[in-house]
């Protein structure tokens, strides 16, 4: 039945014709698969791959994110980072660090790192360098980094203040621009459109720019000092509950979150921020038993040097069910038409709760299917090298997926 709906709904689908499809349907309760097409084949999982990400967020994390580690001498107080992405995101009103911060108490303020990862990911497209969607890994993140362009009432403001050179004309079409590795920002106006806000990534340097940006937000004498100081004594200032973070990443694939989300879980297990080490690791220990060997070089997916099969995800979503309670990682994915799966599985709320995945030519859905029998389905559909548009890919693997939801 499997067989004949699969290849009813996509693989004989002209839209499929060129592509490279892999699925893999597995039974828990059985711990058997119930369908394999080329499920132990490798393909670019897009975002897909921040499931990995989740799973060294959910396993080395606390209950809440750790905002900073501090220890206070006179007037200063030294900062040990964390990579929190959430310090003064617009996501996230309550800010525990800043307030902390700015005590009057405090005169000056050492910011100390231990990050060993760059601040683009490999394999990424460095000329997306300043799309929203690629903001830049960082030891200490601020606003998300990235700057908030907004236009109103012939008023252009930035979040964070930056040096902006022109300025859009009303009611005519503009954009922004700016220069690789640095923060000066160039109106362009008669190009793109005429919406009031437009957000483009800020170049972190290492976490040098963040220093000089903290001093400006707080008026305070901040040091950035690239060495980590492990501090025995330190005191921990937590930020946010962590799930509210993933919660968010998954239901908006924010790449961003998923990068810091790995850096984090490195700074804990391994105490430096690395992806690569982490990544290492983790493949060397909790998964080591993934039923393919994956290439994994980022938490976001970005990169296409990424190579998972569908066996691996199906594998990854079974150990994240038995480790983590059920009803959590339904509120952390998106369920039908809430998220990434907006439009689609309208019928279907409560019957799927799945992560997207998408790159040009690359379509991906890996997660957990409640049918109408109350019986539990872990599936992954991955999609390499379509030449159709992502939509009539969306809705082939979602004839297929409702199908699974009404019949098995």
């Amino acid at each position: 039945m499997i067989a004949k709906q699969a290849g009813k709904s996509m693989l004989h689908k002209q839209a499929f014709a060129p592509a490279h499809v892999g699925i893999t349907v597995f039974d828990p309760e059985a711990n058997k698969y119930i369908y394999n097409h080329n499920g132990d084949k490798l393909f670019i999982p897009a975002s897909n791959t921040k499931l990995f990400s989740l799973y060294a967020g959910l396993k080395y994390l606390g209950d809440s994110i750790i905002g900073a580690r501090y220890r206070i001498i006179d007037t200063t107080i030294q900062i040990e980072t964390s990579g929190d992405p959430t310090f003064l995101h617009p996501d996230f009103a309550n800010q525990p660090l800043y307030n902390f911060l700015n005590q009057p108490r405090f005169k000056k303020i050492e910011l100390h790192t231990s990050f060993a990862a760059k601040p683009l990911g490999r394999g990424w497209a460095w000329d997306d360098y300043a799309e929203d969607y690629m903001a830049e890994r960082d030891p200490f993140p601020m606003y998300g980094n990235l700057a908030t362009f907004t236009y109103k009432n012939d008023i252009l403001t930035t979040v964070p203040s930056l040096p902006v050179a022109g300025k859009p004309e009303k009611n005519q079409p503009w954009n922004v621009s700016r220069n690789l590795g640095g923060h000066f920002f160039i109106i362009q106006n008669g190009k793109g459109n005429t919406v009031p806000t437009k957000q483009l990534t800020i170049a972190m340097e290492s976490g040098a720019f963040a220093s000089r940006l903290l001093a400006d937000t707080l008026h305070k004498d901040v040091t950035d000092i690239e060495t980590a100081l492990h501090l025995n004594d330190a005191l921990v200032l937590y930020s946010q509950p962590k799930d509210s973070l993933f919660k968010i990443m998954m239901h908006r694939s924010d790449n961003f979150f998923a990068e810091q989300t790995l850096l984090m879980a490195s700074n804990e297990r391994l105490g430096i921020m690395s992806d690569s080490r982490m990544i290492d690791t983790l493949l060397k220990t909790d998964l080591k038993a993934l039923p393919q060997q994956p290439k994994w070089v980022d938490g976001s997916g970005l990169s296409r040097y990424n190579l998972f099969s569908p066996q691996d995800f199906v594998w990854l979503l079974n150990k994240l069910k038995t480790e983590n309670n059920f009803e959590r990682l339904k509120v952390i994915l998106p369920t039908g038409n809430e998220g990434t799966l907006k439009g689609l599985y309208i019928n279907n709320q409560g019957n799927i709760f799945a992560k997207t995945g998408t790159l040009s030519n690359t379509v991906a859905l890996s997660g957990y299917l409640i049918t109408q029998k109350n019986k539990t389905l872990l599936f992954s559909v991955l999609i390499n090298n379509h030449q159709s548009t992502a939509s009539l890919i969306r809705k082939g693997i979602e004839d297929f997926l409702t199908r699974l939801i009404e019949k098995y």
